[in-house]
């Protein structure tokens, strides 16, 4: 499974975004609201997930790691595809996502075309139990209008390079940010450091 993929956005259409990651170019289908946070030019690094059909690998691209957990566990529900999913999350967040569920609200699930109210029944039935409640997910690290710190980005990607997951790399990085200078000049290694360490005790 490709977990994320890092590097410089070369392309933004309506619908998917192009990462250059070492000379290749690495197409991602995107939500709006993700697509809106990126600009050709700059580095971005995205949670991924990689849908494999028997004529096609697409890739998909999420602003964080409950995106993309939402994203795949809408795609236990009977009837839900990849693309559906993504519509999903193209109309509601995560945490909509999991009201509307939690509540059995059809009117806010039938708001996403292609889902009928048979359809909303379904998936209210089949993930309820499964999506939690609302305020259990993880919320977005940071908005699309506070990017992360270079220092957050490369202590990152060196723990995910080690082994750890997303999610375990997100959580270090939120618990060593206070060690980082305010005006984001900060020691790298040391900050790994502090984040392994931090990591060996969790």
């Amino acid at each position: 499974m490709i977990a994320f993929v890092s590097g410089t956005v070369t392309a933004v259409t309506l619908s998917s975004a192009v990462i250059d990651v070492g000379g290749v170019g690495v197409e991602l289908r995107c939500a709006p609201a993700t697509l809106a946070a990126l600009h050709v030019g700059e580095p971005a690094t995205l949670p991924s997930s990689l849908v494999v059909r028997e004529d096609s690998l697409t890739l998909f691209g999420f602003a964080d790691d409950d995106e993309r957990s939402v994203f795949e566990l809408l795609q236990t529900a009977s009837g839900v595809g990849p693309r559906l999913a993504q519509a999903m999350l193209a109309v509601h967040t995560p945490e909509a996502l999991r009201r509307a569920v939690a509540t059995e609200d059809l009117v806010k699930l039938t708001a996403v075309p292609g889902i009928g109210r048979k359809g909303a029944q379904r998936i209210v039935l089949e993930l309820k139990d499964r999506l939690g409640a609302p305020g259990d997910g993880g919320s977005p690290r940071t908005s699309s209008n506070a990017p992360p710190a270079a220092w957050q980005e490369q202590v990152r990607a060196a723990l995910v390079g080690l082994g750890w997951s997303p999610r375990e790399a997100d959580d270090a990085v939120d618990t060593v940010a206070h060690l980082a200078d305010q005006d984001d000049v900060a020691d790298v290694a040391m900050l790994l450091r502090a984040a392994l360490q931090a990591l060996s005790k969790a």
